[in-house]
């Protein structure tokens, strides 16, 4: 199965895979690519603007492959904001959509602690185009967890 999970930057999106996926699980993650791609001592959440153009397109080749082996395995995919485009696709291959937001506030004072206030200008947007969404085309959030 595929699970594509949403939400702003520093929402909790690892931290929702990390308590759901197994080890045999595929988990395709932005920032663990940059991570894996970045030299030592690089910081966390790597926002290099070179090394972030590397990590996408490994993230791509990731998705094109794990995307083909659904039907025998689970993956886990972050997609902080997936447009109509890509949210028409996960849709034909019956993808669970979660949407992980503990609120603006808290994603706010995360971002301000942990990130790079950059991630300040990702999180408006990510709250600006989902007040604009109708409400039925919403995905409901997933807070089980």
């Amino acid at each position: 199965m595929l699970y594509v999970v949403t939400g702003p930057p520093a929402a909790g999106k690892t931290s929702w895979i990390e308590a759901h996926a197994k080890a045999r699980d595929v988990v395709i993650d932005l920032d663990r690519i940059t991570s894996a791609l970045s030299g030592p001592g690089a910081p966390q959440w790597n926002q290099n603007a070179l090394h972030l153009r590397i990590a996408h397109r490994a993230r791509y080749a990731a998705m094109d492959e794990a995307l083909q082996h659904v039907d025998r395995l689970d993956v886990y995919l972050i997609h902080t904001m997936p447009n109509a485009k890509a949210l028409a696709k996960y849709k034909r291959l019956k993808a669970r959509i979660v949407v992980v937001d503990p609120g603006r506030e808290i994603v706010m004072a995360r971002i301000a602690a942990m990130r790079s206030t950059d991630m300040e200008r990702v999180a408006t947007r990510w709250y600006n185009a989902r007040n604009r969404l109708p409400r039925p085309a919403m995905p409901q959030a997933s807070r089980t967890w």
